[in-house]
């Protein structure tokens, strides 16, 4: 690999890239949104053209859930017409493109087993919808592309549940927790490992990459806490309680397999990567 250029620095997933290629000593140049917004067309075209990557990562992505549901057209714009530009310039470039989706393409409706990467799609948020737009965008453009769908992200930094949950605990002797909302944590280490073995492999199309094994986001925290050593209740309830703005699926766990066959490795549980990560960062909580 000569040149990776990711967008979306200063996100968790985006950062976590940065460690993993600084660490192995690969080039890249790594840009936040005041450097390059992707919704440009022109400014894509010409700064990826500048660059000259073998590789375009996007890291990039509205994903303000809630905030969706009102701002849908600036969603739509990032989640859609983001990817859409940063194809055509892989084309344009001859590099490789790799971006990410989302478990909220689904409905929750499965009961009976986990989402593969065939079952019908149908978002009942505006985030979603905006982030199975983004997929057919790439795919019209490039079917050489690599999307990979993630869900309930978590790394270093402040934009995951982990360090929500830790800063809700402070404040609070009793915490309500969906128990109903079932999903799998993912890992940004493992995200970025996986990423890189499949650009080496050269493989292409859409991809379910979680950790294995899945939970409520009651189960989450409760397994949290225990492993931070904090004592706190935990009461379980409906997610429809929170009357929030976007619905959430009840159910979109996703299967890993197929990547795992394709790479022929075995992706940790979500616990085994939880435990790691309080332990490599606990300093940080």
């Amino acid at each position: 690999m000569k040149k990776i250029f990711i967008t979306g620095r200063y996100g968790q997933l985006a950062n976590e890239f940065e460690r993993y290629l600084t660490k192995n000593s690969i080039d890249y140049i790594a840009l936040e949104i005041n450097e390059l917004d992707i919704t440009n067309f022109k400014s894509v075209v010409e700064t990826i053209k500048d660059c000259s990557p073998s590789v375009i990562i996007n890291c990039a992505a509205y994903n303000l859930v809630d905030q969706a549901e009102q701002d849908y057209l600036i969603a739509h714009k990032v989640n859609v017409l983001g990817p859409r530009n940063l194809a055509i310039s892989s084309l344009e470039c001859g590099a490789a493109f790799v971006h990410y989706s989302s478990d909220y393409v689904f409905d929750g409706a499965k009961i009976d087993d986990l989402y593969i990467e065939t079952d019908s799609v149908n978002p009942i948020n505006e985030y979603g919808k905006s982030k199975l737009l983004g997929e057919k965008a790439v795919f019209d453009i490039t079917s050489s592309a690599l999307i990979f769908r993630l869900s309930w992200v978590f790394g270093e930094g402040k934009q995951n549940f982990i360090y929500k949950l830790i800063k809700w605990q402070e404040n609070s002797s009793f915490l309500k927790i969906a128990c109903d909302e079932f999903s799998i944590p993912t890992y940004t280490e493992m995200v970025v490992e996986v990423t890189m073995k499949s650009l080496e492999k050269s493989i292409t199309g859409l991809y379910h990459l979680t950790n294995t094994d899945y939970c409520s986001r009651y189960e989450w925290a409760r397994f949290i806490l225990k492993k931070l050593g904090i004592n706190k209740h935990v009461h379980p309830v409906s997610m429809s309680i929170f009357n929030l703005p976007a619905k959430r699926p009840a159910f979109s766990a996703m299967n890993n397999e197929e990547i795992c066959s394709l790479l022929n490795i075995q992706i940790p549980t979500w616990q085994e990567s939880v435990e790691f990560h309080i332990k490599k960062y606990l300093h940080s909580f």
